[in-house]
């Protein structure tokens, strides 16, 4: 079965003023500071997300945070760049392969850390609220291995 490809501009399409707002090099932010936007429809429901540098959805580097509830999922899928997540709280689930399995899976804590090579399937779920911050190079895509498992083509 072939990926599903979800480009940047499905998630640029979702993220208003929040990409438009300058972030120069060398700004400083505060935890109070971050604009939590909802997710964008590529991914699953009950997420949020705040951009703290880059753009996401264009080619450079960007960084930013994911605010999931207890008990979400994301299905097996790849970036075609390389992603690094680090976990500011919670408990982040992850796992490599084909299709999500909780049994198969490195459960990070807070401080915890992955390092995701482009083109890896890849899956997670989250035990508790949980907040990771995201590093990687735009446009952010991501491919999912099972098309029905795209959010985006839901109805």
């Amino acid at each position: 079965m072939r990926p599903v490809l979800v480009t940047a501009a499905l998630f640029l399409a979702t993220t208003g003023g929040l990409l438009a707002q300058e972030h120069t090099a060398g700004h400083a932010m505060k935890a109070d500071q971050l604009k939590w936007m909802p997710g964008p429809p590529v991914l699953p429901k009950g997420a949020e997300f705040a951009v703290l540098s880059g753009d996401p959805g264009k080619p450079g580097p960007f960084t930013m945070r994911l605010k999931v509830p207890a008990g979400y999922k994301i299905p097996a899928h790849s970036h075609p760049t390389a992603e690094r997540v680090t976990v500011i709280s919670g408990n982040f689930h992850v796992g490599m392969g084909d299709k999500l399995d909780e049994a198969k899976t490195d459960s990070l804590e807070t401080g915890g850390f992955v390092d995701l090579p482009a083109n890896m399937n890849h899956y997670a779920f989250m035990s508790t609220g949980t907040i990771v911050q995201i590093n990687s190079e735009g446009p952010f895509v991501i491919k999912y291995v099972n098309p029905a498992d795209d959010p985006s083509k839901a109805q």
